[in-house]
């Protein structure tokens, strides 16, 4: 094959690696810029049925974000009938961690009671920190308290996660008994050679 071929071949191949599209978006949009106003569904849709109600929650923007505003909205209607429940929802939140299982985290706080915007009830909010988080929404309809927790997660995921966490600690624990051991029989060695002399 001559050369000017080779140079050829790899030249084409430089330029269309170079200018290989990196997509961050979706049409033509930043997908966390997304919001209810979009064409593209948001990245957490949940639907649920509990009791005479059934519930679909959504987030906006599509990937909520540490310190930017997003929207909860909430869609509650009668199974029996399709009727829009018009009653008030209080929404709350708590850390959505294994300490808060344990009854060691933060406490469940407000967010706002909202009554229906033209059958939906949109929850604004905005978290300073990344994590998991448990948002829940109640009302009360016919005399029946109603309480559906929904996850919500801010921003993104860990690579290390809580096994590499533990993993890690479990690699600095035994790294730190192996330097102890080896200190112990370095000073076991010098006290056996004073005593030699």
């Amino acid at each position: 094959m001559p050369r000017t071929a080779i140079l050829l071949i790899a030249v084409v191949a430089l330029v269309s690696g170079a200018s290989g599209a990196r997509a961050h978006h979706v049409l033509g949009r930043p997908a966390y810029a997304l919001n209810e106003d979009s064409n593209t569904p948001p990245a957490m849709q949940v639907e649920t049925w509990v009791g005479n109600y059934d519930f679909n929650y959504m987030v906006f923007p599509a990937f909520p974000r540490p310190g930017e505003p997003g929207r909860i909205n909430l869609y509650v209607r009668r199974i029996d009938g399709g009727a829009a429940f018009d009653g008030k929802v209080t929404f709350t939140v708590q850390d959505d961690s294994w300490l808060n299982w344990l009854g060691l985290g933060a406490k469940e706080e407000t967010l706002g009671v909202q009554a229906p915007d033209d059958v939906v009830f949109r929850q604004g909010f905005v978290f300073k920190n990344a994590g998991d988080y448990l948002i829940t929404a109640r009302f009360e309809a016919d005399g029946e308290p109603y309480i559906i927790d929904f996850p919500l997660r801010i921003g993104a995921r860990s690579p290390l996660g809580p096994l590499g966490a533990v993993l890690g600690l479990l690699g600095l624990t035994l790294i730190g008994v192996n330097l102890l051991q080896r200190r112990r029989a370095m000073s076991g060695q010098i006290r056996s050679s004073h005593e030699k002399s």
